[in-house]
């Protein structure tokens, strides 16, 4: 299971974007690396492009890139904070869950 998945809320805490908190859009679990809404701006600069449809305008253009995930920390929806994550096992009736909880108030997320 993993510490930080889809649509999590997160802050940076290492990088040009220090403290900078921002929705997580994508995982790329096999490079480690999340793309998070907001943050890791990088400018691209791309050549002018013939199509089918029409022409695609060239220039500088500013995309997210992704960024590690020992980078982010997920932010506590109870408490609001950014905190380290710990896994709790919850039983309800014969069905026992493994559901992620925050280090710092101990709630489940």
């Amino acid at each position: 299971m993993r510490r930080i998945r889809k649509d999590d809320q997160v802050e940076v805490i290492a990088g040009k974007d220090l403290g900078a908190t921002g929705r997580v859009v994508k995982i790329f679990a096999e490079r480690d690396r999340v793309l998070v809404e907001g943050v890791n701006y990088v400018r691209k600069h791309e050549r002018i492009q013939s199509r089918r449809g029409g022409a695609q305008e060239g220039g500088i253009i500013e995309t997210e890139a992704p960024i590690h995930l020992s980078n982010v920390m997920p932010v506590c929806p109870s408490c609001g904070k950014a905190t380290r994550v710990g896994f709790v096992y919850e039983t309800e009736g014969d069905r026992r869950s493994k559901v992620r909880s925050c280090k710092r108030c101990e709630a489940t997320f």
